[in-house]
């Protein structure tokens, strides 16, 4: 695993609680704090948990990143007084998970655990279509709002389904948005 490539083996895994959303500006920061203060031999991986997810926006399938913690980063690093002090500095950190004196670790095993989910987040794309093949759904918009009907076909790329509906007693395939069904 990547993580175990660390420099001194006397590092750690912290959790340091951020302000939600500036995971990324204080991944920037600590790391151009580190160096200017020349600890880099003081920390090793700085990481926002993230999972890839595909999403139809404008009719396209666009994939983008998730925080899988937001408002938290992965620290490796060796506590100590000057350590502490340099991530608590930064602006848009709010503390370290553990008591505030001293920062609980996390342990190998919680470590093992995380990295492999990031493994496997890495390796599949989470969709957000929000129906499948067979699922029951309801109309909600057009001339047959209120019908119920059976999921036949999915076109992501459009963001269009092809719903069963049964209109006088016959089954017609009929094709609409994302939008205008729901899961019923």
């Amino acid at each position: 695993m990547a993580w175990l490539h660390s420099s001194v083996v006397s590092m750690k895994f912290y959790v340091v609680h951020t302000y939600t959303g500036h995971e990324a500006k204080v991944k920037k920061m600590l790391l151009e704090k580190i160096k200017s203060e020349g600890c880099e031999d003081q920390f090793g991986e700085i990481i926002i948990p993230q999972e890839h997810i595909a999403r139809i926006k404008e009719g396209k399938k666009v994939v983008e990143e998730r925080r899988i913690y937001p408002g938290y980063i992965i620290v490796e690093m060796n506590a100590n007084q000057k350590t502490l002090s340099l991530v608590t500095s930064i602006p848009g950190v709010t503390h370290f998970l553990g008591p505030r004196r001293k920062p609980t670790p996390l342990s190998k095993k919680e470590v093992e655990e995380l990295m492999e989910q990031l493994e496997r987040s890495r390796d599949r794309i989470v969709s957000l279509i929000p129906f499948h093949k067979g699922d029951r759904v309801k109309i909600t918009e057009g001339p047959f709002t209120d019908f119920i009907g059976i999921v036949d076909e999915i076109f992501p790329d459009r963001a269009r389904v092809k719903v069963l509906v049964t209109i006088f007693g016959r089954t017609t395939p009929v094709e609409f948005s994302f939008d205008q069904v729901k899961s019923f």
